[in-house]
């Protein structure tokens, strides 16, 4: 899990998409002999029809200029060809999903087998690339120490297998536009007229909180969800979190889930008090969700800290707070995983 990360190694047959062959004789229609008045008639509807689908046609694209909406239909094709532009090739910015395998995308599967080269993260799960065929090239860009890759140095690498006509898979945790930089890689290929394509994982805001019983919403309970960032320290001058905005969503029943921010719990717990979150308000903390480690621990503002620590959470973890928080114990002992 982590922000965010992936899956199984799906079998062939459903890493690709296929046509069932149909069984049995194909049967060829009875040809009649048309005389010549009937195949003048046929011929002049033949022409009515094509001049009728050729203004559908340009009636259809001109629909699309004016109201800005573009319609893909690439979306179920494989990596050969795709998106192709001179002798550039294609850059995929892959979601891994939260750790397990399983919660790879079929298409993020297909993508992985066929693509020349895999550049992946730390978080997305070794099970994922250990499954690749030999004929994939697999780079570790992974922002963690010892060795830490740069964001510069990973754009140079989607840029340099790009220019040499190989399919790249930028390979991340969870989904890649959930606090995984995927805007900030779509935009840099973009500017160097790469052809790039988006596969969406499932993000550890959804998988953490769904694993361990805790719904984000809930008809009784909660109406909104915001998501932020652990990273950032609360009591900086200019943050770029809105705290008092916060404490108000939460006081008013909604959810609020912490990416990244095992280290800065106390902090992050300490705004949320200092804004006006009651002590008592209920909060959990999930530990590598859909990974064999998963933990889960809950609590309340005033203990999860103590409680976090005497459970020795690590990143990543995703942090939970809101009266959704209080669903897990009413259906804990009947949920599996």
């Amino acid at each position: 899990m982590c922000e965010d990360t992936t899956e199984n190694a799906l079998p062939d047959s459903e890493g690709s998409d296929s046509t069932e062959k149909l069984s049995g004789p194909v049967r060829a229609p009875l040809l009649k002999k048309k005389d010549e008045k009937s195949q003048r008639r046929d011929g002049q509807e033949d022409v009515a029809r094509n001049a009728s689908t050729d203004s559908k046609t340009r009636a259809d694209s001109e629909d699309q200029l004016s109201s800005g909406v573009t319609k893909s239909d690439n979306r179920n094709t494989s990596v050969e060809g795709v998106g192709e532009r001179g002798d550039t090739g294609t850059v995929y910015l892959v979601g891994s999903g939260p750790g397990d395998p399983e919660l790879l995308t079929r298409r993020a599967w297909r993508l992985l087998r066929e693509a020349d080269v895999v550049l992946h993260d730390s978080l997305t799960g070794d099970e994922i690339v250990d499954d690749l065929p030999e004929s994939v090239e697999v780079v570790d860009v992974g922002k963690r120490p010892p060795q830490r890759t740069t964001q510069d140095e990973i754009n140079e690498l989607m840029l340099g297998k790009s220019r040499k006509e190989e399919t790249v898979v930028r390979l991340k945790g969870g989904d890649p536009n959930v606090f995984g930089r995927g805007g900030e890689e779509a935009e840099y290929l973009a500017s160097e007229d790469v052809p790039f394509e988006i596969i969406p994982g499932v993000s550890s805001v959804l998988a953490a909180p769904s694993v361990s019983g805790i719904p984000l919403t809930h008809r009784d309970r909660s109406s909104s969800l915001t998501v932020i960032t652990g990273h950032q320290t609360p009591d900086k001058d200019e943050s770029a979190i809105d705290w008092d905005a916060l404490a108000d969503s939460i006081n008013a029943g909604g959810t609020l889930v912490i990416l990244m921010g095992v280290n800065r719990l106390p902090k992050n717990v300490q705004a949320l008090r200092k804004h006006g979150v009651p002590r008592r308000t209920p909060t959990a903390m999930v530990q590598k969700a859909t990974w064999g480690d998963e933990k889960t621990v809950t609590g309340t503002l005033s203990d999860i800290v103590e409680k976090s620590q005497a459970a020795e959470i690590e990143s990543p973890a995703v942090t939970i707070v809101g009266d959704v928080v209080n669903v897990r114990g009413e259906v804990e002992e009947w949920l599996r995983g």
